[in-house]
């Protein structure tokens, strides 16, 4: 029997919901992100920094009308990781269905 390989870096619940959410944008602001999450800026920060760390999203700092905003977009790597660890989640769901069955 295969175990589970999920994604670590990933798979904490609001790494996740960062990575669902990016997932099918080119980009997005952080106020935005933390808005839609409903989290403070240290705790999306911190969250951030250890995908940016495993190389899965990366941030881009512009200014606009003097104000620093900051930019997130997944990396390649991170789609795949991502993909991957929805997959997995999903064979999960699958097993857990057929032997309800």
């Amino acid at each position: 029997m295969r175990s589970f390989q999920f994604n670590n870096v990933i798979h904490a619940p609001n790494r996740l919901r960062i990575c669902a959410f990016l997932a099918p944008l080119e980009t997005a602001e952080f106020q935005v992100l933390r808005e839609e999450l409903g989290i403070s800026d240290s705790v999306l920060s911190k969250h951030i920094k250890q995908l940016e760390e495993a190389g899965y999203v990366k941030q881009k700092k512009i200014k606009v009308s003097g104000r620093q905003r900051t930019w997130i977009h997944m990396t390649k790597n991170g789609r795949r990781a991502f993909d991957e660890h929805v997959n997995e989640l999903k064979r999960l769901i699958s097993i857990t269905t057929s032997v309800e069955n």
